[in-house]
C-alpha cells in the first residue's frame, strides 16, 4: 500500500459516467484486477473522508506504463467535486488496496458480468485473462444507453459481448439476469465474474449456484477508511460449513468474494433493502 500524490492525465464524462486517468507508477505496477484506491477529498464536512474507486486500468509496460485509471458516477459532494478536476492538477491517493479476483487456473472460459462503470474494473480483469490465453465474454448491462461504460472497449477485450439496457436503448432490452443463463450456456462458461449493484450480484450468485459454476463478486460498500479499522463495509460471509456467519470487511478480505458464501439474504436485511 503506498500514499502518493499522482498528477491527474485526463478527466473526461463516458457517457453517464466519468473517467480519471492518474500517473501513478508505485501503484499502478502493484494493482490486481479488483483492487481499489482511497483518494483524499477537500477539507469540508461535507468531504472529510477518503472515497474508495475500483480501479479500471493499469499500465505497467508501454508508453502508458506507470498510468491507472479509475471511472465513477457523480452521485454527491465527493464525486461531484472529483468530476471538476483537470489534467494537470495532482490527487491525493492510497492503494492498492482489497482483495482483488483470483484468477482461473485450469478454467478456460471466462463470463464477465457488470453494470454500468462497474465494467471498468473487469476490463482490467479481461486484459489479464486474455494474457494467459483464457476466453473471454461479456455481459454489460445498463438503465439506458449512456449508462453502458465504454462498450467498445468491451468488444476489443471480448470473444462475444452481450449488451443489455432496460429501455431497449442499446442491444437487448432488459437485465442482465434474463440473458446470463444463454449466453453462459452458448459460451459453456467455465467460471463467472461480476460486479455491479447487489441485486445483480445476487441474481448472478443464484444462477452460479443452481449451474454449479464458479464464480467471484466485486462488492461496492461504502469504506471509510479503507484498511480495516472502521468496520462500516462489512459483508456477512458464511463459513465454509455454512454452520455460521461471519460480517468481514469489504475493504481488506474482499472487496471481491466467492459469491456461494456471501449470505445474500442476510446483507440485504443487514443494509434494509438497499442494492
Amino acid at each position: 500500500m503506498k500514499r502518493v500524490r499522482a498528477e491527474v492525465l485526463s478527466s473526461r464524462s463516458v457517457g453517464n459516467h466519468h473517467s480519471i486517468a492518474l500517473v501513478a507508477p508505485e501503484i499502478a505496477e502493484r494493482a490486481r484486477p479488483g483492487q481499489f484506491i482511497q483518494v483524499a477529498m477537500p477539507a469540508s464536512q461535507a468531504t472529510v473522508l477518503r472515497r474508495p474507486f475500483a480501479i479500471h486500468k493499469a499500465s505497467k509496460q508501454g508508453g502508458w506504463a506507470g498510468t491507472l485509471e479509475f471511472s465513477f458516477d457523480r452521485r454527491g459532494a465527493g464525486t461531484g467535486w472529483l468530476g471538476e478536476v483537470r489534467a494537470h492538477q495532482f490527487l491525493d491517493i492510497v492503494g492498492p488496496l482489497g482483495k482483488g479476483f483470483a484468477q482461473p487456473k485450469s478454467r478456460n472460459n471466462c463470463l464477465l458480468v457488470a453494470e454500468g462503470y462497474a465494467a471498468g474494473q473487469l476490463y482490467f480483469l479481461a486484459e489479464e485473462l486474455r494474457a494467459r490465453k483464457k476466453r473471454v465474454d461479456m455481459i454489460i448491462g445498463g438503465a439506458n444507453q449512456d449508462s453502458i461504460f465504454k462498450a467498445i472497449e468491451g468488444k476489443r477485450l471480448s470473444q462475444t459481448i452481450t449488451i443489455v439496457t432496460a429501455d431497449g436503448s442499446l442491444g437487448e432490452r432488459g437485465r442482465v439476469a434474463d440473458v446470463l443463463p444463454s449466453i453462459a450456456d452458448r459460451c459453456a462458461s467455465d467460471v463467472v465474474y461480476a460486479a455491479g449493484s447487489r441485486s445483480m450480484l445476487k441474481a448472478v450468485a443464484d444462477y452460479c449456484l443452481q449451474q454449479h459454476i464458479p464464480s467471484q463478486v466485486a462488492v461496492e460498500e461504502r469504506m471509510a477508511c479503507g484498511w480495516g479499522q472502521c468496520y462500516t463495509c462489512v459483508v456477512p460471509i458464511s463459513s465454509e460449513d455454512g454452520q455460521s456467519v461471519e460480517m468481514v470487511r469489504s475493504c481488506v478480505e474482499g472487496p471481491v468474494f466467492n459469491s456461494t458464501r456471501v449470505d445474500w439474504d442476510a446483507w440485504l436485511r443487514f443494509s434494509g433493502g438497499a442494492t
